[in-house]
C-alpha cells in the first residue's frame, strides 16, 4: 500500500510564505490538499499556486504581537480552525558582529526567535481547544548548530529556536506537537546574494555531499511530513535537512594522502 500525505480539510499558516523557501513550503502544502494561508508584511509578486489551488494572503508583521493575534483570529473567523503552523519568516543580512548596532542585533533576534514564539502562542491557544489539537513546525537553520560568522545574532537566535521547540513540545503536549526543520543551504531567487554568480553557486554546491543546494520544495516536504499523521509520535524533534552537511576543511588541508607527504614516524 502506498503511503501518501493527505492534509485535505486542514488549515495551515505559513509565515513568510510568499517568496523563497516559504513559497516552496506553501506550494507543497497546497499539493497535500491543505487550505494554505500565507502571511508577510507585503504580498509577493504573484499569488502562490500549485495543483490548481491558490494560497490566501494576509498581511502581518509577525514581530507585532497585536498583529499576530489579529492574524490568528482572522484565520479562525474565515476557516473555523487552524491545524498547522509553519514558522518560516526569518533571515538576516551579513553584518560583522563587532560593528553591527545594538538595534540591528535586537531586530534579528526579534524576527528569528521572538516572532515564532508569538505566532506559536496565539496558534496554540486555538489548537488546545480543538479536538484534534494541531502541530507547529519551526524553520530553523544549521547556523544555530555551527559557527555563523557574519550572521552571529541569527545563528544564536536559531539555536534558541531549537531550544524553544524542546520546551514547547513538553508544555503543549499532548494536544499540540512542536518540531523543527534544521535547514542547510537552499537555492532560491536570492541565492546570488549569498553565493555570487552561477560559478559561485556551482562551487558552493560542490561542497555539499549530495552535490546540490536544497530546493524550497525539499524543505516543504519535510515540513508536511512533520505536520502529517505519519509524524504523529514525533514531538520535540529536529530534522536536519542539509544534504549531508559541509565537507570539513581539514580534509582538504591534510596531507595524509599526499604522495609527497613524509612517512609517519
Amino acid at each position: 500500500m502506498a503511503i501518501e500525505v493527505d492534509l485535505s480539510g486542514s488549515v495551515v499558516l505559513v509565515t513568510g510564505g510568499v517568496r523563497g523557501v516559504g513559497a516552496g513550503i506553501s506550494r507543497v502544502y497546497l499539493d497535500a490538499g491543505a487550505t494554505v494561508v500565507v502571511c508577510a508584511r507585503r504580498p509577493g509578486e504573484a499569488a502562490i499556486e500549485s495543483s490548481g489551488r491558490t494560497a490566501e494572503f494576509l498581511p502581518c508583521d509577525v514581530r507585532d504581537g497585536e498583529a499576530v493575534t489579529g492574524l490568528i483570529e482572522t484565520i479562525v473567523q474565515r476557516h473555523g480552525r487552524i491545524d498547522h503552523v509553519v514558522n518560516n519568516a526569518g533571515g538576516a543580512p551579513f553584518a560583522p558582529a563587532a560593528t553591527a548596532s545594538r538595534n540591528f542585533h535586537a531586530k534579528i533576534v526579534e524576527l528569528n526567535l521572538l516572532a515564532p514564539l508569538l505566532v506559536s502562542q496565539a496558534a496554540n491557544a486555538v489548537m488546545q481547544q480543538q479536538p484534534e489539537g494541531g502541530s507547529i513546525v519551526m524553520v530553523s537553520s544549521v547556523s544555530g548548530h555551527r559557527p555563523s560568522p557574519g550572521t552571529a545574532a541569527y545563528g544564536a537566535a536559531k539555536a534558541g529556536l531549537d531550544s524553544l521547540v524542546s520546551s514547547l513540545a513538553i508544555e503543549w503536549a499532548p494536544k499540540v506537537r512542536v518540531n523543527s526543520v534544521i535547514v542547510g543551504m537552499v537555492g532560491t531567487e536570492s541565492s546570488h546574494l549569498h553565493y555570487g554568480d552561477d560559478a559561485g553557486i556551482a562551487a558552493v554546491e560542490a561542497t555539499v555531499p549530495l552535490g546540490r543546494l536544497a530546493t524550497p520544495e525539499d524543505i516543504g516536504r519535510v515540513a508536511v511530513f512533520l505536520s502529517s499523521p505519519l509524524a504523529g509520535y514525533v514531538n520535540g524533534g529536529s530534522l536536519i535537512v542539509h544534504g549531508g552537511g559541509e565537507r570539513p576543511a581539514f580534509l582538504d588541508a591534510a596531507t595524509v594522502n599526499d604522495a609527497q607527504a613524509p612517512a609517519a614516524r
